[in-house]
Parts: structure tokens; sequence; C-alpha cells
């Protein structure tokens, strides 16, 4: 079975998810095989455009349908930061971001259906598409932190520009959105019914010229976003780019909801939190999005390797005693010199480059 069923249809090049057992969770493989059909497709004059989703499990089991696409391969990560030194991880990341650059840069209409949940990777090759389509399945989050690692694959850029502190909140708690919620803050276009895509899709595949206006005619209003309810005090407690200020604005607060948040802060790795700060306030300054790019890898080389991100998802996916034991376990315990290398830059025959 192919991960990834690639095919034409009309004037579309559909790239389609098929690994339904993990929930989409994208593999070395499957990014190789976007990435090759994205540059083919790229100069082929009869696809007009490019559509993402995910291909429907083959029994019809609804339960192996309910992700567009949960990450990356993160036991392919674990199993590279502790026996190999990082080396086939760090490939991993390197292609991956390829592949994200390359649909953000794309000359023709990416759409992309996140329809179920999308995470991690799954946002990486959702969020740079022209058009980005919620639904009610939609479950939308960067969860990163909790398993030591940061909000990668773009994350950087994209979370540092969604409205107020949004981004710093998302990247630091993990917080799922909703549909709603997505199209509320920016990272959703159109919010349309599941039970529509069908329909949209084959309307886009025979005129893409029309994409836009053929998802307005099948959106829907989206039900009341509950994070509206919540961006004032976001935007008030998430305001420093200092972990430390964050952890004791939502102390000092004393609410119910502050202190929901202040308890999921504390089970996340202190260093990844820091870097995810410390990466959307750089990104900011990003020339543009492979420069954004070149800073992630850079992150991702190191973090990869450190402590956390093993003890992380040994806690949370290996293990699942949600215990995972952090170095260091305290935010003072992140220098600015430990941050500081995170970041630095790679020896110039190891830096990212864009395909």
């Amino acid at each position: 079975m192919t991960d990834v069923l690639t095919r034409i249809e009309g004037k579309v090049g559909f790239l389609s998810l098929n690994r339904p057992s993990a929930i989409h969770a994208l593999t070395l493989d499957m990014v190789h095989i976007m990435t090759a059909a994205l540059l083919d497709w790229r100069d082929n004059p009869t696809v007009e455009a490019i559509i993402i989703d995910h291909a429907a499990a083959p029994d019809g089991d609804p339960k192996l349908s309910r992700g567009f696409c949960s990450g990356g391969d993160i036991a392919f990560l674990r199993n590279s930061a502790l026996n190999d030194g990082g080396v086939s991880g760090r490939k991993f990341f390197h292609d991956e971001y390829q592949l994200n650059n390359l649909l953000f840069t794309y000359p023709k209409p990416v759409i992309a259906f996140m329809d179920g949940i999308t995470m991690g990777g799954g946002v990486g090759i959702s969020q740079p598409a022209t058009f980005r389509v919620a639904t009610e399945n939609t479950r939308f989050a960067m969860p990163e932190t909790g398993i030591g690692l940061f909000p990668d694959v773009g994350g950087g850029w994209y979370l540092s520009r969604l409205p107020g502190r949004a981004g710093a909140f998302l990247a630091l708690t993990g917080a799922r959105l909703d549909g709603a919620e997505c199209f509320e803050v920016g990272l959703a276009t159109h919010y349309l019914p599941a039970a529509t895509l069908a329909e949209a899709k084959a309307e886009i595949a025979a005129d893409p010229t029309r994409a836009d206006a053929i998802l307005a005619s099948y959106a829907d209003a989206p039900p009341p976003a509950r994070i509206a309810a919540n961006l004032d005090q976001i935007d008030r407690l998430f305001a420093s780019d200092r972990y430390e200020d964050i952890l004791a604005a939502l102390e000092a607060e004393g609410s119910d909801w502050s202190a929901k948040e202040l308890a999921t802060l504390r089970t996340k790795s202190p260093q990844t939190c820091k870097v995810a700060l410390s990466q959307l306030q750089d990104s900011l300054s990003c020339a543009d999005f492979a420069a954004n790019m070149v800073m992630e890898y850079r992150i991702a080389s190191r973090v990869l390797t450190l402590p956390d991100f093993a003890e992380g998802v040994r806690a949370v996916i290996v293990d699942k005693d949600n215990a995972p034991k952090w170095a260091p376990a305290t935010p003072e315990g992140v220098t600015d010199d430990l941050i500081e290398g995170i970041f630095a830059p790679l020896p110039t025959n190891e830096e990212w480059k864009p395909l």
C-alpha cells in the first residue's frame, strides 16, 4: 500500500495521505513522494492547482479516517536520537522542511483540507496552502513542547503572525483548536461541513481558477469560537517573551482559567518552552520563509539529541506514564547560554537549504 496516493483529476494534482493506522503521520518516504509529485506538477501545464487531503480508510472504519495528519514519525525520530546520534532524524527534518518550503513558495494554488486531526507535520503541509479548509472535525495543535520538541515545520512563522499572543499561547500549551477556532484566528481560510468536501473537491478539479468561490459557496457559518472569549486574557497573560514572566502572570491572576493553563505549562519541557518563545520572536525578523526554516533546522538539529526529546516521547507515547523527567527540570535552569547554543549557526556544509 502506498502511503501517499498521487493522481491527476481534471486540472488538479491530488496528494492524498494514506497511512490511516497512524493517522497519516508523515514518514520520510511520504515526504519524498509528495516532493517528487510537486516538482513534477510544477511545470506541468495540465495541472493548475494542488489538493492535499487524506484518503478514506479502505474498510470505511471512521476511526481510521479521523485525521488529516497527526504529525511526523515520532518513533523514528526517537530511535534516531537514541541509536544513530540523530543522523537519520536530521535527514528527516531536512527533507521535510524542504517540502514545507516548496509548498510555501509553490507557483500554483494549493488547497489543504484539514478534516480531522491536524498536528505537527500536518500543520507543516497545510499552513503553506493558499486555501486552508477546516471542518467540524478539525482538531489543530502544535503539541511539541509536551514531548521536548518545539513547534517546527514553519510553526515559528505561522504562530508568530497570528493575532496578538495567540501564537505564543498555542506554542507553549499545545492547546487544541477546533475548526471554528482555526477560522477565528486565521489558521483556516474557509469552514465547510465535512459532508460537502467531496463535492467541493470535484468542482475545484474541474475549474481550479474558481477554487476560492467554490469553497465560499460550500462554506458554512462556524459555531462560536471558544478561544474568542479568552483572547484578551491570552494577550495579557502571555504578553512576555520571557517564560518565567508568563508563569508568574498566570499564577498571580488566580482565575480558574489561568490555574488550568499554568498546570498545563508545568507538564511541558522548560527547555523547549523557552526555545519556542525565542523561535517565534526571531521568526518575525526573518526575511522570508526559507530563512525561518534555516533557523528551525538549527534548532531541530540540536533539540533532537538533547535529553528532553527522547524522555518526552518515552513518557507520553512509549510508556505513557505522563511523568517526564525534564533536564533542566525548571525554567530557571534553562540558561541563556543553552538557548543560544541551540540557535547557533551550524557548520556551513550542514546548514539547511531549500530545493
